[in-house]
Formats: C-alpha cells, sequence, structure tokens
C-alpha cells in the first residue's frame, strides 16, 4: 500500500494557510570569548536561508511531489521577498505582501553544530482587516480545487477567527475528501479554537496536550497519552489526533481503537528543528492520497527522520523518502549520482567510506560516526558478496550483501549505500567526488591506493583513529576457537 500512496502524491492538490517565516542559519568558527560578556564571539563565514514555519510545511509538500498553494502575508521587506522568492522557485504561490508590517524571521548563530544564539523578528499587530479579507478570499478560490487543507497556526497572526471560521465553513460538509469538501489538517501551539470545525486531524505536542487537558507534571508520556485518548478525541472534535514526542516518535489516536505508535531516532534540538513541519506535510499528503491513518503516520515519521539528519531546516523529497521506506536497499548508481547532484546544489559537505562490514561490530560503529561528524552527508560503498570472497577467501562474507546493507542502514549516520563489486571503488569516487575521504584502521593517508585519485579529485583523505581488538577476522577466530 505504502508504494501506491506514494505514487499518488502527485495527484494531490494541496493549500497551506498560516504564520509563514523566514528560517537564517548563520555558521561560523568561534576561537575566543568575547570581553564585553560571557559569550563565545562567532565569525560567520556562511549564511543560509529557508522557509519557516507554514512555508516549511508548503516546501515539504511541493517537494514530495503535491502541488502546493500558500496562503499567508509577508511584509513589504527584504525578508519576505527572499521568502517569496524562495517559495516560488519551489512552484509556490499565494504570499500577500502587507506594507507596514515586518515579516517574521528567526535567525540561528551556530559554531561546531552547536546553536549558541537565537534571535527573532516578529510583528504582533493585529492583521489589517483588508489583508484579512483578501486571506478569505483566496482560501475559497483555492478550495474549490484543493484535496487538503493545512492550517498552521503558530500565534503568527494569519489564523484570525475570521479566517478558522472560513476554514471551518469549507470542512463543515467534508465526507471521504473530495475535491467539493477538502479535508482539514491542524497543526496549532492551541488546537481548542480549532474543535468548531471538526478536522480531520490535529497534531499537537506533548506540552500542548498538557494545556489542552489542564494538567501539568512530570509523567510517563506514552502512558499519560494512551490513557487520555478518548479524552483527547472529545476535546478536539477530531476524527484523528497525533501527539508528537520530539525523539520518542508519535502517537496515532483514533476512535475505537489502541493509539498506533511511531518510532523515532533521538537527534539534537538543533537538528530537530523542521522536522514537525516535515511530519505535518508527509502525514497530510498521505491521507489525502488515501492511505489509512497508521501508515500515514509512519510515512510521516520516516520523513521527519530524513531531516532530522540534515543541518538547518530542511525538506524532505519523494526520492528522499522511497529510499527511507526500503533502508535496506542499496542505491543504483544513476539514483546516487542524482543524490549527490542535489547535496552539491544545497551546499552539502560529502564524506564516503568503504569497506566490507561483514558481521558489523564497535570499531565500524565508532569509525562510521566519527566519518560522519566530518560533514553533512555520509556515502558507505559495501564489498559485493564476490568482492569479499576475493579480498578476505572463500569462507567470507559471514553475511550476505543485502543482509550487511540492512544493517548500516539502521545506523543513524549513515545517508546512502552502494554496492561495488570491484576490489577498490574507484568508480564510485569518481562519481561522487566526495569532499572527504575516510578509512578507519592503522593505514597512512599515503599509502592508500585511492589517495592520489581522491586529491585528483579535490577531496581530502583522512584516517581514523583505530579501535584495538575490534575486528570481524578477531570475532570470527575466537567464535572458531
Amino acid at each position: 500500500m505504502t508504494e501506491e500512496t506514494l505514487n499518488r502524491f502527485g495527484d494531490v492538490t494541496a493549500v497551506v494557510v498560516g504564520d509563514v517565516m523566514l528560517d537564517s542559519w548563520l555558521r561560523g568558527r568561534s576561537r575566543r570569548m568575547a570581553q564585553e560578556a560571557p559569550v563565545p564571539v562567532v565569525t560567520v563565514e556562511q549564511t543560509e536561508e529557508q522557509p519557516g514555519g507554514a512555508a516549511n510545511t508548503a516546501a515539504n509538500l511541493a517537494a514530495l511531489g503535491a502541488r502546493v498553494h500558500m496562503v499567508g502575508v509577508t511584509g513589504a521587506d527584504s525578508a519576505g521577498a527572499t521568502l517569496t522568492a524562495a517559495l516560488g522557485r519551489l512552484g509556490i504561490d499565494g504570499l500577500i505582501t502587507v506594507r507596514g508590517r515586518r515579516t517574521a524571521v528567526k535567525r540561528r548563530v551556530l559554531t561546531d553544530g552547536q546553536i549558541v544564539a537565537r534571535y527573532d523578528e516578529e510583528d504582533d499587530a493585529p492583521l489589517p482587516e483588508a489583508a484579512e479579507r483578501e486571506l478569505i478570499d483566496r482560501i475559497a478560490r483555492l478550495a474549490a480545487a484543493a484535496d487538503v487543507i493545512v492550517a498552521c497556526d503558530y500565534a503568527g497572526g494569519v489564523c484570525t477567527p475570521a479566517v478558522r471560521r472560513a476554514l471551518c465553513d469549507l470542512s463543515a460538509g467534508r465526507g471521504d475528501g473530495s475535491r467539493g469538501a477538502p479535508m482539514l489538517i491542524v497543526d496549532a501551539h492551541d488546537v481548542g479554537p480549532w474543535r468548531d470545525c471538526l478536522p480531520k486531524a490535529v497534531l499537537p505536542n506533548y506540552a500542548e496536550v498538557q494545556r489542552l487537558l489542564g494538567e501539568t507534571g512530570d509523567h510517563d508520556r506514552i502512558g499519560f497519552l494512551t490513557s487520555r485518548s478518548a479524552r483527547l478525541l472529545e476535546a478536539t472534535c477530531a476524527e484523528l489526533v497525533v501527539t508528537t514526542l520530539d525523539g520518542q516518535g508519535t502517537l496515532l489516536h483514533r476512535r475505537g481503537r489502541e493509539p498506533h505508535r511511531t518510532h523515532a531516532t533521538p537527534v539534537s534540538d538543533a537538528m530537530s528543528i523542521g522536522a514537525g513541519d516535515t511530519f505535518t506535510a508527509a502525514f497530510a499528503l498521505s491521507l489525502a492520497a488515501g492511505a489509512p491513518p497508521e501508515e500515514a503516520a509512519d510515512v510521516a515519521q520516516a520523513a521527519a527522520g530524513v531531516v532530522v539528519r540534515r543541518p538547518g531546516t530542511g525538506v524532505c523529497t519523494s526520492e528522499d523518502l522511497q529510499q527511507a521506506l526500503r533502508p535496506d536497499a542499496a542505491l543504483p548508481y544513476d539514483r546516487l549520482a542524482a543524490f549527490v547532484e542535489r547535496h552539491r546544489r544545497e551546499g552539502r559537505r560529502i564524506v564516503f567510506t568503504n569497506g566490507c562490514f561483514d558481521v558489523l561490530h564497535r570499531g565500524h560503529v565508532a569509525c562510521l560516526e566519527e566519518a560522519a561528524r566530518l560533514g553533512d552527508v555520509l556515502i558507505v560503498a559495501v564489498n559485493s558478496d564476490a568482492g569479499v570472497a576475493r579480498l578476505k577467501g572463500p569462507e567470507r562474507p559471514i553475511n550476505r550483501c543485502e543482509d550487511r546493507v540492512a544493517v548500516l542502514a539502521a545506523l543513524g549516520c549513515v545517508d546512502h549505500i552502494a554496492v561495488f563489486d570491484e576490489d577498490s571503488p574507484v568508480e564510485l569516487l569518481r562519481l561522487v567526488c566526495p569532499d572527504v575521504y575516510v578509512k578507519g584502521g592503522d593505514y597512512h593517508p599515503d599509502l592508500l591506493p585511492e589517495a592520489d585519485l581522491v586529491r585528483e579529485l579535490g577531496g581530502e583523505v583522512r584516517v581514523l583513529g583505530y579501535v584495538p581488538d575490534r575486528s570481524t577476522t578477531a570475532i570470527v577466530n575466537r567464535i572458531r576457537g
């Protein structure tokens, strides 16, 4: 069913209504502390500006293949122009420019992957009546052809009571999500005011659930939410409630069933920014494409898992999602080339390593995790079964290639995997042109046969620390002994 769902993504028309912002990431080095305050001095070397908030939800919907319209407001300022242009490059229209209003911007300063400061620009002034009327008119016009409307209400001023009533009127006759009555998905800091809309689904986080139910305290979050499933559905008047739990995944609540849990790989807070927008986009799109709610939640969790492994405010493409849902499959060379081209276009630093990885052990994992920290994307080339036999002898490999690939794919630090049959991954190196080529063990960089090629391609060669007494051969010998 999942493959059928993904194939229908391109047939879905989605409208996103809500609070847009510009996410700005300032990255640089810090070598000293400021004299005037106990804060690091960061020399900014790179600035990235990406759609944030509701605009990030729209960007993810477009990346996943949907036809997308955005209904939101920006100011007549440089940030608004940047955001409008960024969405325009994705084929997303619909932002309304309001003169005298300031575009919301979140700026994060990072050094060595750590956020050391954040400063926001916001506009708390009420939305002008003319802008509100234009929003409502645009919603009514776009809804006629929409399969799903996603409301992103982050208290930024767009989802006024009048706008919310307009959305309620549209969803009042919703049955099966037909074009005449698009399903309504609500991602809001406060889902309470949306209950009159009878939404298809709402997506509150744990803190928002506690506020909604009027409860506080430190609880076993899974147990707390499971025991209050019926209350959540009653309080929101939603057909589905997805309670998001960051590194603990999500719980999907629906009447007459036990909550369905999805599982996430915990990451640092700096890497999880925007993952909720990705989840919302993939969940809404899957439902609109006809997926059962449980499958939609699983697909959405897989999409969120893609972006938390990338710096900045990321999006999950349909190709990313297909790979995430089939983690045990190595990429053919043409698909790997397409991923590499996109990573290059988006300014990511690519790390490449290779090996047999037969009987994965602590030394392998330590090396791969250290390699991943040297860049933004880690590509692992795996020797085929025939290649392992030539290198290690006729009794190897212990594990077949597809099994070795599946185990590697389960590691959060590994982004892409390819299999090569030659004794050396020269062809893959020429295809990838990595920024860093990594080997683990007691090698010398100048003695690696691939070193000259990597440098010729413009990359650097790194040999990582050796973990003693950790090798497949040693494990096999101990078992046989």
